[in-house]
């Protein structure tokens, strides 16, 4: 998403970067990372996992059993089974209903530290006498959400790993998340992880059927735009730097890729006037906080109301930040894959 989702925070431009799932992610992979899986129960030791921003193991006698996470970390540990102490990172909006990135979790039960970039009560980090803190590793800073004044500290009450999630296939990323459930003691062999991962391979085959099954039954080009709305502009997401976009590009989806984009490689931003630089069949529109939503978009910006994307109603959505589990790569593939099904090639494109 737009940096503007963080206004303070010009310079960190790579919080969209991640998505993108590789076409196996087996599970037989996840083991990589973790040198001895937990014994069952979680509760013994000893715990090994590789913090990725010094490439170092981490190493404990035991199995840390307080655990403190990014909560679109969290998420995906919780997929998995594994249930930390305590959350930091966007987990509740305004109403209490979750945020997009606090996936499946029981938000209500949950101890958050700090829902908002800059917020992270220290003083009640340290009253749990954490054992562990993972977060998010971009690469070229450190610890996810942790303020960076604040991570010396935060780091001499308990060791912190980093999940690299910048770089990597988003099949690389979930293996990564799914290796550190099973260090912390998550079955991965259980009935529901089994099932999650079965759909996730059912997920990924959908995406081309979906598209390829419109592309050969109007006998048109068939093509996608991702996009992000915020005041200043239309942001046009470009697919090489998006997991979750590439994973489709892969997979055959033609998306719409911008001549200009940012010098993180994100996006191409467009002022209102100029929406309609690149013309698309469907367009699937950020679900994240902070971006502008469908019915405001139709009602006060009519240079978006226009497109001919929008006037057909072929408007999905997508997320740039998926929940890295196979259950959270699955249903951002889905959400994808029902959008390219439900729309069509736009006879006005086809001059």
């Amino acid at each position: 998403m737009p940096l503007r989702a963080y206004p303070a925070l010009s310079r960190r431009g790579i919080l969209a970067a991640t998505g993108g799932l590789g076409a196996a992610s087996l599970l037989a992979a996840c083991g990589d990372g973790a040198d001895e899986a937990p014994e069952e129960g979680g509760a013994s030791g000893p715990f090994s996992f590789l913090d990725e921003r010094d490439q170092e193991d981490v190493e404990l006698e035991t199995v840390p059993t307080k655990v403190v996470a990014f909560t679109g970390l969290a998420a995906a540990l919780y997929d998995y089974g594994v249930e930390v102490a305590a959350v930091f990172g966007p987990t509740t909006l305004a109403d209490g209903q979750p945020d997009l990135q606090a996936g499946r979790m029981p938000v209500e039960d949950l101890t958050v530290l700090g829902n908002a970039w800059g917020e992270f009560d220290v003083e009640k980090y340290a009253e749990l006498g954490p054992e562990l803190i993972v977060s998010h590793y971009y690469e070229g800073f450190d610890l996810w959400f942790v303020p960076e004044d604040r991570l010396e500290e935060v780091e001499s009450l308990a060791p912190g790993v980093g999940i690299e999630v910048s770089l990597p296939t988003l099949d690389q990323i979930i293996d990564r998340h799914a290796a550190l459930a099973e260090a912390l003691g998550a079955d991965l062999d259980s009935d529901e992880n089994a099932a999650a991962v079965e759909r996730f391979g059912a997920a990924m085959a959908a995406v081309p059927d979906s598209y390829f099954e419109v592309s050969v039954s109007t006998g048109h080009e068939y093509k996608a735009m991702a996009v992000g709305a915020w005041p200043d502009g239309l942001y046009i997401a470009n697919p090489p730097t998006f997991n979750l976009l590439a994973k489709c590009v892969e997979l055959g989806v033609d998306f719409v890729v911008p001549e200009n984009a940012d010098q993180n490689g994100y996006w191409e931003l467009l002022s209102w006037e100029n929406v309609d630089k690149y013309q698309a069949d469907v367009i699937f529109l950020d679900l994240r906080t902070g971006n502008i939503s469908p019915e405001q978009l139709v009602a006060d910006y009519p240079t978006w109301a226009a497109l001919p994307a929008v006037q057909a109603g072929q408007v999905y959505g997508w997320n740039g930040e998926p929940v890295y589990s196979h259950i959270g790569g699955a249903v951002e593939l889905e959400r994808i894959a029902e959008g390219l099904f439900a729309g069509r090639p736009l006879a006005s494109l086809d001059d």
